[in-house]
């Protein structure tokens, strides 16, 4: 018989009804009636052609050949335990699989996970950098963070954030624009192009011009005085999202972290 044909369901009946000897008391452990039981019984024998049970003056029976295959039926129940077992293991794993865009990693993310990790010291992060869409099956990724408009094909949390900020050197530098792929600055005046976000920070904060940058990106700079805000921050449409598929959102380990890197 296929695997993929296999009465998983009777077979799991029949051994509940063979350690109990009793439909009534294998339908209790069950949860369904004996009728049910009955049923389930009834239409393993038409599957396997055998008889499984007789009914007898002293009760329920099991025949030879229902007996016959107990044994091996139980150890591939408990096998079936430790697939389980082994498969819900990384939900208790305490190394994470995160994907972000680079400069999010180096201004953002790198002192919010040493942050968190200070409160739990099994925490283990794998950082890898992603500035456009990740495969979470080739990386075996657990989370990953995107820059756009929403979560897209995936499950997602927007990183609280004031949207845009326009950002110099203390002091004041060059009036310079600094652009970077998807700034929304004018890129047609900007003297200055990089390549992301945290580099236009990093050139603001040497004097080559102001960047208009996440708020999230400055917070870190901002806070230290290695720049300075230039009037007051932009509501954006785009942000930054924790993001994963279904499966891995669900992990109470990837839900623990995402309350923890988006509160």
């Amino acid at each position: 018989m296929k695997r993929t044909h296999l009465p998983l369901n009777g077979l799991r009946v029949l051994d509940a009804a063979a350690r109990h000897l009793s439909f009534t008391r294998a339908a209790d452990e069950l949860a369904v009636t004996p009728a049910a039981v009955g049923q389930q019984i009834r239409a393993l024998e038409d599957t396997l052609g055998v008889v499984l049970f007789r009914r007898t003056t002293r009760g329920l029976e099991l025949t030879p050949e229902g007996e016959a295959g107990l044994d091996a039926l139980r150890h591939g129940f408990l096998q079936f335990e430790e697939a389980v077992r082994a498969m819900q293991a990384g939900q208790s794993s305490k190394s994470l699989t995160i994907a972000a865009p680079r400069d999010l990693t180096a201004k953002w993310l790198m002192p919010r996970l040493a942050e968190i990790a200070r409160a739990d010291g099994e925490l283990r992060f794998m950082l890898l950098t992603a500035d456009e869409s990740v495969d979470f099956t080739e990386a075996n990724l657990d989370l990953a963070v995107r820059w756009g408009e929403g979560p897209g094909e995936h499950e997602g949390e927007a990183l609280e954030s004031d949207g845009m900020v326009t950002v110099e050197r203390p002091g004041g530098g060059a009036e310079t624009r600094i652009s970077w792929p998807g700034c929304i600055s004018d890129e047609a005046q900007s003297l200055v192009r990089v390549g992301d976000a945290g580099l236009a920070l990093d050139a603001a904060a040497d004097g080559l011009g102001r960047a208009t940058i996440p708020e999230v990106l400055a917070r870190g700079d901002l806070a230290a005085g290695r720049v300075v805000m230039v009037g007051e921050p932009k509501a954006s449409r785009l942000g930054y999202w924790l993001v994963a598929p279904l499966p891995q959102w669900r992990q109470k380990k990837v839900r623990d972290l995402v309350e923890a890197l988006a509160s």
